[in-house]
């Protein structure tokens, strides 16, 4: 306690202790967008646990083919019909005697590549559009977001199982990366990402519609950038973050819708497999005990579908610019 008369200290200690730390924040070196996102993500404990399972299935699923080829995940033997887990099938066989292990492996790779495909065909459309109409606005944004809307009521469900009926079995197949893609996996593609595009180009035109009004691109008009210049050099960038965390939802809803039409016997046609068709198969021995022809391809995809949205989790609060955590 203070005498009378003498001031006490600490409250003048007490009272430097706001500009020391205020003098500290401003010695912290300052760090780049790229960091602060970085330091930001790692904190968030599943969206890291999400890139490392993430890493572990696409590893499983290239990895995976340099030890078993697909003619051996496509070779059926009648007389291992049906047999249980074991050393020399791990993950048991199917109703026709089809290593599950590798059946899971080559239908990853099907899954993999519809959900990316499709996800950059949306995410493009998206992108064009939503900056498009975000940015000149006028008689071409009310166009574009009328037809925007009017795709948003077709039930996206309905569409792809009507379109994956009548045109799989229509359209050729292609050779991509040395291996023969049924033409019922091009159509999946293009109706998951000519549908699911709305939801990207809306995002889009709000980022549009609120930067283009900010004073750095008031500065860039007045310099004589050019119109697409801003858009692309100055707008876009800024607008990342939505975009990267769509992209990543969308991957996991395109590799969901495609198992599901799958389930339903309209998805990819045998034998070529992936995650979905395979849980069609194993539909009819469910209450017969066998439990590995679903269990190994739905937890497969409950793995990635919950992997990935854990990474757009983290990317969303990373990359998101009113953020202050560090």
């Amino acid at each position: 306690m203070a005498k009378r008369g003498i001031p006490d200290p600490q409250p003048a200690l007490s009272k430097i202790e706001g500009p020391v730390s205020a003098l500290d924040e401003l010695e912290t070196p300052i760090l780049t967008l790229s960091q602060l996102a970085w330091r930001r993500f790692r904190r968030h404990k599943m969206a890291v646990a999400g890139v490392i399972i993430l890493i572990l299935l696409v590893a499983y699923c290239i990895g995976g083919a340099f030890i078993f080829s697909e003619s051996y995940a496509n070779h059926t033997d009648t007389s291992l019909r049906l047999q249980p887990p074991a050393a020399e099938h791990p993950f048991g066989t199917d109703t026709t005697g089809r290593d599950i292990l590798a059946r899971t492996i080559y239908g990853g790779q099907i899954s993999l590549l519809i959900g990316l495909t499709a996800m950059i065909l949306e995410i493009t459309v998206g992108v064009l559009i939503g900056a498009v109409t975000g940015f000149f606005g006028g008689w071409l944004d009310n166009i574009l977001m009328r037809f925007t809307e009017a795709v948003l009521i077709v039930p996206q469900i309905f569409l792809l199982l009507v379109m994956a009926k009548f045109f799989g079995g229509n359209v050729p197949n292609i050779v991509f990366l040395g291996r023969e893609f049924s033409g019922s996996v091009i159509v999946i593609v293009f109706i998951i990402g000519l549908t699911a595009w709305p939801y990207t180009a809306r995002i889009v035109r709000a980022q549009f519609l609120s930067i283009k009004e900010n004073e750095f691109i008031l500065a860039a008009r007045a310099t004589g950038t050019s119109t697409w210049g801003i858009i692309f050099r100055h707008i876009l960038p800024n607008s990342i973050a939505p975009i990267v965390v769509a992209a990543t939802l969308g991957v996991a809803n395109a590799i969901t819708l495609e198992a599901y039409i799958s389930f339903l016997g309209l998805g990819v046609r045998p034998p070529t497999a992936t995650w979905g068709n395979m849980l069609e198969g194993a539909y009819n021995y469910i209450d017969q005990g066998v439990y590995w022809l679903w269990l190994f391809p739905g937890l497969l995809i409950l793995f990635i579908v919950l992997s990935i949205n854990f990474v757009g989790d983290g990317l969303r609060d990373a990359l998101d610019p009113r953020s202050r955590a560090v």
